[in-house]
């Protein structure tokens, strides 16, 4: 079973949401059998790289809000966190492009390693105040993955999965998806937000259910049972979980 993650390392909400499927899949008897995909969404395509003011201002002229509104608003997004175990530091948070630190991400998902590098990404940008825009930063999480630093700095300096970049924001205009976290399991069930961990477990038993529904009804787990007649049945996106 496949959980797909549209997610961006700058989104807080992202963070609490993985936290909360982590805490569903740990009450899921079947864990072992999920794969987890995480796909690129960029908030702010055009953000800059290095940028000369803080995250309390940045909301604050997003939203049209005093800055002292905006510490308050991140305030109540940092006392969420802290109940999912996640220690939100918005004060020295460094605000700047995502792009290759999603590249990075790609790359490392390809490795096996993309669950690992994202959850080092969101720690780094929300809680040790790191520049995740930085080739350095990135390559250091890349050694702490285990992966290959000299590759994952050919990666970041070819412009590598720009592409992998691209084709999933692509998808994701193309299921409608204008906002993240945003979860879909096994191609039928979406779950928007970081919802209650038992709203990603209903879902997750959902699904399992109707898959075994499906493979029982066919009695074939081969290729041959899901292609046939020359054709590839795929599930029709996305049930509301």
């Amino acid at each position: 079973m496949k959980v797909q993650i549209w997610s961006d390392v700058a989104c807080p909400f992202c963070y609490i949401g993985k936290k909360q499927l982590e805490s569903a899949l740990e009450q899921f008897p079947q864990k072992d059998q999920v794969e987890i995909e995480f796909k690129s969404f960029e908030l702010d395509p055009h953000a800059p790289v290095n940028v000369d003011y803080d995250v309390h201002d940045m909301l604050a002229k997003k939203y049209g809000m005093s800055r002292s509104q905006a510490i308050a608003m991140n305030e109540q997004v940092k006392q969420a966190g802290k109940e999912k175990g996640i220690d939100f530091q918005f004060d020295p948070l460094v605000l700047t492009n995502t792009f290759d630190a999603h590249r990075l991400a790609q790359y490392a998902g390809e490795m096996g390693k993309g669950d690992f590098v994202m959850g080092e990404l969101f720690q780094a940008y929300f809680t040790d105040g790191k520049h995740v825009g930085d080739r350095q930063v990135l390559l250091d999480i890349a050694g702490k993955a285990g992966l290959d630093q000299k590759e994952a700095e050919q990666v970041l300096d070819d412009q590598d999965f720009t592409d992998d970049v691209r084709k999933d924001e692509k998808e994701a205009r193309e299921l409608g998806i204008s906002a993240v976290p945003f979860f879909l399991i096994n191609g039928t069930y979406s779950v928007k937000g970081a919802q209650p961990a038992d709203t990603f477990l209903r879902a997750l038993e959902t699904a399992w259910t109707e898959e075994v529904v499906q493979v029982e009804k066919s009695g074939d787990t081969s290729f041959e049972a899901a292609c046939a007649d020359g054709a590839c049945a795929v599930p029709s996106p996305k049930k509301e979980a």
